[in-house]
C-alpha cells in the first residue's frame, strides 16, 4: 500500500500520527468514534494526545529506528502540525502512504514558497518580497513600502518569527532582533476582518468547505471564531472557490485551513490569501459541536479513504479559546447553558499556550450583528 488511491481503512485498522498536541488528541478521539485505533508519535514526553490512544511513540523526528518501527505499527500516517520535518514524513512515505502527501509540507514549511504557489494560481495575496539580510530588507521595503510585516520563512506560529515594521523603525535592529538569514517582507493589508476556509478533500477529489468563519486575534493568537462570518454570500462563495481550487492544486487529502482577508473596495470587499494550514486548525474547533461532522472526523474520513461528511452548521456557533491562565475558568464556563468545555489536558498555563477552548451555539442560523 504506497499510494494514496490504495488507501481503504476498516474498522480496527490503525492511524499514525505526527505530534502529540491538542489536534493530535483530538483526530485520535475522533478516529475511536469510527473504530479506528491510533498511534501518536512525538518528541514530547508530555504530549496531551498521549492520554488518548493505546500506544504512543516518544522520540524525536530524527530517529530513523523509531520511525520505521512507528511504520510497521499503522497503516496509514498523517500529521497534526505543518512542522514535522518533511524528512521525517519522507522517511515514513517510503514505507506507508502519509496523507497529505509530504511534498505538501515543502510547499506550506516555506512562506515565500507558499506565496509563490498561492500567487501561481491567480489567487491575490499580500505584496511580498524574499529577504535574505539587512541590505535586501531595506531593498524590500522601497519597493513594497510601510507599515509591513517581516517574518522568518520557516517555523513561525502564533506571531512568533515576525515582527511589524512601521515609518521610522530601525531596520538593521528589525533584521538583527528576528535572528534569521531567510524572511519575507509582507506588506500591510487594511482589511475589515479575517476569515477562514476549512476545507476536506478526497482521494477521489471531493472538495467538502465548512461554513466560512471569522476570526479575532489578540496578540497574534485567535482569540474567537464565529460561524458564520458576517459577509455577502457571494463573498463566502468566493473564499470556498478559493480554498477548492488550493486543495486540488496540492492534490491535497484531509483537512486544510485556508486564512483569508476580506479588503473593502469600491466595487464591494475583496479576498486575499494570508496562509494555509495543511492540517486541522484552530478556528474550525467549532466544528466539534456546532456541525453534523466535525473537522476532525473528516479528516479521518478523508485519509482512511471513506466518504466525506456533508457538513450542516447547527445554528450560530462562537468558539472561544482558553489560553494561559483563563482556563482556571472552566468551572464558569461550566455553568453556562448551551456552552461545551473542551479541556486539553496540558500542564503549566503560560501565558500564550491554548489550553482548551469553549463552543456555544444558539438557534439562530444568520450571521452575527
Amino acid at each position: 500500500m504506497t499510494a494514496s488511491s490504495q488507501v481503504k481503512l476498516k474498522p480496527g485498522d490503525t492511524i499514525g500520527i505526527l505530534g502529540g498536541g491538542q489536534l493530535g488528541r483530538m483526530l485520535a478521539t475522533a478516529a475511536a468514534r469510527l473504530g479506528l485505533r491510533c498511534q501518536v508519535y512525538s518528541p514530547d514526553p508530555d504530549s496531551p494526545a498521549f492520554d488518548v490512544v493505546q500506544h504512543a511513540t516518544c522520540a524525536e523526528y530524527a530517529d530513523v529506528e523509531a520511525l520505521e518501527l512507528f511504520a510497521n505499527d499503522v497503516d496509514v500516517v498523517t500529521y497534526e502540525f505543518e512542522n514535522v520535518p518533511a524528512a521525517t514524513a519522507m522517511i515514513l512515505g517510503a514505507r506507508r502512504p502519509v496523507l497529505p502527501d509530504y511534498t505538501v509540507l515543502e510547499t506550506t514549511q516555506d512562506r515565500l514558497a507558499e506565496k509563490d504557489f498561492v500567487t501561481g494560481l491567480g489567487i491575490a495575496t499580500a505584496r511580498y518580497a524574499d529577504v535574505s539580510s539587512a541590505v535586501g530588507l531595506r531593498a524590500a521595503v522601497a519597493t513594497i513600502g510601510l507599515p509591513a510585516v517581516l517574518k522568518t520563512r520557516r517555523f513561525g506560529y502564533d506571531g512568533k518569527g515576525q515582527a511589524v515594521i512601521r515609518e521610522g523603525d530601525d531596520l538593521d535592529a528589525v533584521w538583527a532582533d528576528l535572528e534569521t538569514k531567510s524572511a519575507i517582507l509582507e506588506g500591510f493589508v487594511p482589511f475589515e476582518r479575517e476569515i477562514s476556509v476549512i476545507a476536506a478533500r478526497g482521494a477521489d477529489g471531493a472538495v467538502e468547505c465548512f461554513d466560512v468563519t471569522e476570526n479575532q486575534h489578540g496578540d497574534h493568537i485567535l482569540r474567537v471564531s464565529y460561524a458564520p462570518a458576517a459577509i455577502p454570500e457571494a463573498v463566502a462563495a468566493e473564499a470556498r472557490a478559493i480554498a477548492t481550487k488550493i486543495a486540488a492544486a496540492l492534490n491535497y487529502v484531509g483537512v486544510l485551513a485556508v486564512e483569508m482577508f476580506v479588503v473593502p473596495g469600491g466595487d464591494g470587499p475583496t479576498l486575499m490569501v494570508n496562509e494555509i494550514a495543511p492540517r486541522v486548525h484552530n478556528s474550525g474547533h467549532w466544528t466539534l459541536d456546532g456541525a453534523s461532522v466535525s473537522q476532525f472526523e473528516q479528516h479521518i474520513r478523508a485519509i482512511a479513504g471513506w466518504p466525506l461528511g456533508k457538513p450542516v452548521r447547527h445554528g450560530n456557533v462562537t468558539m472561544t479559546n482558553l489560553i494561559g491562565d483563563e482556563v482556571n475558568d472552566y468551572e464558569r464556563w461550566l455553568t453556562i447553558p448551551g456552552a461545551t468545555v473542551h479541556l486539553y489536558g496540558k500542564g503549566a498555563a503560560r501565558p500564550g499556550r491554548k489550553m482548551g477552548h469553549v463552543t456555544q451555539v444558539t438557534p439562530s442560523a444568520s450571521p452575527k450583528p
